[in-house]
């Protein structure tokens, strides 16, 4: 396309066409606006092998704005009239639609050209980001990947320790906020030194990951946790949930687990079975979660003390 542009460059001194050249020798895309009317007195014709758009459907700012991606026009536009006003160079990143319907990254380097004070017009350069871009979203799914990792066990695939630690300070700040019940079941696997003694390690692990299958499937809740915590140890976190709700859960673990008939010669049931001991508390203030969980593990300690496979829950009162 012959812009405005060419109506400039006649007229100029000898060197303008040299600069004119050389600007659309660049992969760079040059523009320039007209403050007062908003419409393109110029635009690169590289524009055309970038978008598909040819330079002389480059009329008005709002060419540019309706070939934005929807999601990024109100951030940029609003960014960039703003500091605009304020003769502010600057600097934006966003989506530009091609003749074709997909989107290409842009980044727009904007200076602000001012007379008397005034700001008379806009010029600046598009680059073409999408590589970038593609790097970037690629790092950032390569960190977001690490860190799910780092919260993973890396046997059964469920929360870590850390995971967990995490969680239940998080949960038991707001359970303080809000004054409702914060419960905690905790299960241990029983005679499990003797599993691994008998069948093997490898044994062993496939045992850990079938008994986190089993428990998986008992609280699909947004913010419930499934965590394990220790080498044979595993332990929910329940939001929200009393002593007889978060009891109910209990026992639907304990049956899940000797359901799944996973042989144990070592265990006098023939099978493998957990222990579990469960806690629910209304956070009083200054308390702090270890005193969750020193309940729970008491009440994990009683049920093995009284024979394993059972459920045992702490006396439901309010906390001390």
């Amino acid at each position: 396309m012959e812009l405005k542009m060419n109506r400039q460059v006649h007229g100029m001194e000898p060197d303008a066409a040299v600069y004119k050249t050389l600007l659309e020798s660049t992969r760079a895309i040059p523009w320039r606006i007209d403050w007062e009317t908003m419409r393109f007195s110029y635009i690169g014709p590289q524009i055309e092998d970038l978008l598909g758009w040819t330079p002389d459907s480059w009329q008005s700012i709002d060419d540019w704005v309706e070939r934005m991606h929807p999601e990024d026009r109100d951030r940029v536009v609003n960014y960039c009239v703003s500091q605009s006003r304020c003769g502010i160079d600057h600097e934006a990143d966003y989506r530009a639609l091609t003749r074709d319907g997909d989107y290409v990254w842009i980044r727009d380097v904007v200076h602000v050209v001012r007379r008397d004070g005034e700001v008379e017009a806009l010029v600046g350069f598009m680059f073409d980001i999408s590589e970038r871009k593609a790097r970037e979203d690629e790092l950032l799914r390569l960190k977001l990947e690490l860190e799910a990792l780092s919260y993973q066990d890396g046997l059964t695939g469920v929360a870590n320790r850390r995971h967990f630690d995490n969680v239940l300070e998080r949960e038991w700040a707001s359970a303080m906020r809000s004054g409702t019940p914060l419960a905690i079941v905790m299960l241990d696997l029983d005679h499990f030194k003797d599993f691994n003694d008998l069948m093997g390690h490898p044994a062993g692990d496939d045992c850990l990951r079938r008994v986190a299958s089993e428990l998986g499937k008992v609280s699909r809740r947004p913010r419930d946790l499934l965590a394990r915590i220790g080498g044979e140890e595993f332990i929910l976190v329940l939001p929200e949930t009393d002593a007889e709700a978060a009891r109910v859960i209990a026992d639907r673990c304990r049956q899940l687990v000797r359901s799944a008939e996973i042989p144990h010669s070592g265990s006098p049931e023939g099978f493998l079975t957990v222990s579990v001991g469960v806690c629910s508390m209304v956070p009083a203030e200054g308390q702090t979660q270890t005193v969750l969980l020193e309940a729970v593990d008491r009440q994990l300690y009683s049920a093995k003390r009284q024979g394993r496979n059972r459920v045992v829950v702490a006396e439901n009162r309010p906390a001390a």
